[in-house]
């Protein structure tokens, strides 16, 4: 997800990148995968979502519009930008029920069962076999025993309904949290979480690195927050497939603009 602030870009221009090769390896022996959520796994920005169904779409708009111009933390923008929205606990559960969020195609798809073998050779992202069955990254990455992991800078609630459809435990997730009060109106948001902060990513890559005694992590995402959790992320692949932020793509070894990408990449093993 593309976050709006200050990146400590001059750490990525300093240290040395993996080459594309180098990249590839890395993805296909990993231990553990970490997506991005927001522009990456889905097709949305949460947070826009949330305020366009909470009728203030114009005004976080054009809170983001500043924000872009460099001169907010992450935390500083958060906070401001739901001060705007002010969601109540029913208005994030009616979004959810009424518009919940789209997942981006390759991450978990079926295909039909009469898929021919011509529109399986030729098809542009490898996500056919020959059998025409179903195809799913997350699927296949935890058939190769490989763990996987949401990081996101956007909402909790939004982003387990998101692991649910996808077979990622709960405990996989990390998020921001929102806060209520009893009658269920907005009361803010739970600044203890690593995801609230800018490098919050990092932190959390940092932590699953010592809680489970991963030596090699890759993250994925579209946005400038995923590619500096890269170190201490083992590597990093750009995500396009939503939106292109030049910027990242510039500084991504390895830039995806679909999930077959990686998928194709994991038969090499």
């Amino acid at each position: 997800m593309q976050r709006l602030l200050l990146v400590p870009y001059q750490r990525c221009l300093y240290r040395k990148m993996a080459t594309l090769s180098q990249t590839k390896e890395l993805f296909r022996r990993a231990e553990a995968v970490c997506f991005d959520v927001d522009s990456t796994v889905i097709k949305e920005e949460g947070i826009d979502e949330l305020a366009k169904f909470c009728g203030v779409g114009d005004a976080v708009t054009e809170m983001t519009r500043k924000a872009m111009g460099g001169s907010m933390i992450f935390k500083t923008a958060l906070t401001e930008r739901l001060s705007i929205i002010r969601c109540s606990r029913e208005q994030v559960n009616k979004l959810i029920t009424d518009h919940p969020p789209q997942l981006t195609p390759g991450i978990r798809e079926r295909f039909p069962w009469n898929v021919t073998s011509r529109e399986v050779l030729h098809s542009p992202n490898g996500a056919f076999n020959t059998q025409g069955e179903k195809r799913e990254l997350v699927e296949r990455l935890h058939q190769r025993n490989i763990k996987v992991f949401l990081i996101s800078g956007g909402f909790r609630c939004i982003v387990e309904h998101v692991a649910t459809q996808l077979n990622i435990p709960q405990h996989h997730v990390y998020a921001n949290r929102l806060k209520f009060y009893f009658n269920g109106e907005y009361a803010g948001f739970d600044e203890s979480q690593p995801t609230a902060e800018s490098g919050g990513k990092g932190k959390v890559i940092s932590m699953l690195k010592e809680q489970y005694g991963f030596k090699t992590i890759v993250m994925v995402g579209d946005g400038a927050t995923d590619l500096e959790a890269c170190p201490p992320a083992s590597a990093f692949i750009g995500f396009g497939g939503n939106v292109i932020r030049p910027q990242v793509k510039e500084r991504s070894s390895w830039y995806v603009t679909s999930f077959g990408e990686l998928l194709k990449e994991l038969e090499k093993i």
